[in-house]
């Protein structure tokens, strides 16, 4: 239950009031940032909520219940409050945020309404609509095993078991031509078949990490992100083969079948409704032909 401060409840029953919105947004690397609705910067809690930022609050659902708590917010991007290169590159994901109301003829008058993160980002020109998740969020997560015909371990990690430093799946590069802002061509990788390193890991020799969500032809490759903005030609990177997860990909491509983490055979929806194979014998075992 909130606690609303008595100086601040008098004013709300008094029917003329100086509310603003005021948010408090702390991404994962420690940065905090303040912003305010109001026409005017607020200061309180030692952060400085600046206006003219372009933030709007959106409307709230809140339920008593174990629901996820959500709001929207509003902005516009901008290079010295929330610059399109950090969206991209993933700095804003998962971010804490908190909302109070605040008097802002008095800051010391307020009620804190929300602690939740920052959810999924919508973009149009020049501005972003951002969903906020409440802390109750987390309670939604999936937890446990998926029964799936794909497999649920990552490629390279202790259950799926393949070395990704051996020769066969790990290469080195160095950019050549940068085609998009996801898209460049690289030196090194001749030796590799098309399609070797989708799914897989690019690391910068800065150490940072992006998905590959391509590896075409001519040795192009396309990140899923930005990260730090576009790639500079003369930049080198290590990079991992990535897996499909399939289980034809695990035996052909890493001889793993083994430590193969999904459930192939799984019989799907046609086998429910397939009927009896005159050709097959009728003895009560396995479907699979092997």
């Amino acid at each position: 239950m909130r606690t609303v401060p008595e100086p601040l409840r008098a004013r709300l029953a008094s029917g003329v009031t100086t509310l603003a919105h005021a948010w408090r947004v702390a991404r994962r690397d420690g940065l905090v940032r303040g912003f305010t609705d109001h026409d005017r910067g607020l200061a309180f809690g030692g952060v400085d909520y600046r206006a003219a930022t372009g933030f709007v609050a959106g409307a709230m659902d809140k339920s008593a219940d174990l629901a996820a708590d959500s709001f929207g917010a509003e902005g516009v991007l901008s290079d010295d409050a929330i610059a399109d290169d950090d969206l991209d590159a993933g700095r804003w994901d998962g971010a804490r945020v908190d909302i109070w109301r605040v008097d802002w003829s008095d800051p010391s008058l307020r009620v804190h309404t929300f602690a939740g993160r920052l959810g999924e980002e919508r973009r149009g020109e020049g501005g972003f609509i951002a969903e906020l998740r409440g802390l109750q969020a987390a309670c939604d997560a999936p937890f446990g095993r998926v029964f799936s015909r794909f497999c649920d371990a990552d490629v390279g990690d202790v259950r799926c078991g393949v070395d990704l430093s051996a020769a066969a799946y790990h290469g080195t590069g160095t950019v050549s031509a940068v085609t998009a802002a996801r898209t460049f061509t690289a030196t090194g990788l001749g030796a590799f078949a098309d399609g070797w390193f989708t799914r897989g890991l690019l690391t910068w020799d800065d150490g940072r990490v992006v998905e590959i969500v391509a590896h075409r032809v001519a040795a192009t490759l396309v990140t899923l992100e930005i990260a730090d903005g576009t790639p500079v030609v003369g930049a080198p990177f290590t990079i991992a083969a990535g897996c499909d997860k399939r289980f034809a990909t695990c035996g052909a491509k890493f001889e793993n079948t083994l430590n193969f983490r999904g459930f192939p055979h799984m019989p799907g929806g046609d086998a429910v409704v397939a009927g009896a194979d005159p050709g097959q014998p009728m003895d009560g075992g396995s479907r699979i032909v092997r």
